[in-house]
């Protein structure tokens, strides 16, 4: 919308961007050119504005901007029909809500499979969906060890099964929940993969000690001031002795583990 100048009576845009709807993959945050083999996330959404979002801040945007990894976003809108290009019509059989076109993204999956290898494996193509498969951070790790991933975001009442089976489309929930679209969870899961990616965080050692990273839960964190509204530190983390340092926190993320995901702690001894 805009506003009509008190002066002229003419509209303004106060500074807003026009989007237009585009048939190549956008990169953003090109200000670094992108290292050689550097993960690459491809993005088939009808929103592009969403993105980088909150990807572009603190270390995955400080990654982004240096080329570590590579974000490029397909305008699905582009490949829409007809003059006013449509992208979605009236599920068969009847029903509320609308279906996006398996022509439509057919397309915008052909656009996105250019220049990627064909193996799955070194390249996931993945729809964004509440009845896929549940994210978690082994997936996280096998996306990371790809080469790039393509990341297809639903709208409205879904997708056309048909485009799924064709191109045989990985569909991958962020959980037991219903979003608008499958931008938010694509932020989630490609946050949780560029930090796992080399280079991003720095210190690689810190990755092997979060939570489901072995299986179990994080052990509680510490640090100053020694001691908070009458609270203090365990001691046993300013003893100085490394062993029993460990020793605790194993004990403790079993602990949390067994108490707050009993259904992790079953999964150990299966």
């Amino acid at each position: 919308m805009t506003e009509a100048d008190g002066a002229a009576g003419k509209p303004r845009s106060h500074g807003r961007l026009a989007v237009s709807a585009s048939l190549q993959p956008r990169e953003l945050m090109t200000a670094t050119s992108r290292l050689k083999g550097a993960w690459c996330a491809r993005l088939v959404t009808l929103f592009p504005e969403a993105f980088p979002g909150t990807l572009g801040l603190s270390l995955t945007g400080k990654a982004l901007a240096e080329g570590l990894w590579a974000l490029e976003t397909i305008d699905l809108r582009g490949f829409g029909i007809g003059r006013h290009r449509n992208v979605d019509d009236s599920p068969a059989g009847g029903g509320a809500g609308m279906v996006l076109r398996a022509d439509v993204v057919g397309a915008a999956l052909d656009q996105a499979a250019i220049g990627t290898p064909p193996d799955r494996a070194d390249w996931p193509v993945v729809y964004l969906s509440p009845r896929g498969r549940p994210f978690d951070q082994a997936m996280a790790r096998a996306w990371a060890e790809a080469q790039g991933i393509t990341l297809l975001c639903g709208r409205f009442e879904g997708v056309d099964q048909r485009v799924l089976d064709h191109y045989a489309v990985e569909e991958v929930s962020l959980g037991d929940f219903v979003l608008t679209g499958g931008e938010i969870a694509a932020q989630a899961m490609l946050d949780a993969v560029v930090r796992l990616l080399p280079g991003v965080l720095g210190n690689a050692a810190s990755t092997e000690e979060e939570s489901h990273s072995h299986g179990l839960l994080e052990h509680p964190q510490y640090t100053r001031p020694a001691i908070w509204e009458g609270r203090e530190i365990p001691a046993v983390l300013t003893s100085g002795n490394h062993a029993a340092v460990a020793k605790w926190r194993r004990a403790e993320a079993e602990r949390l583990t067994r108490e707050r995901r009993p259904d992790l702690w079953a999964r150990r001894d299966a």
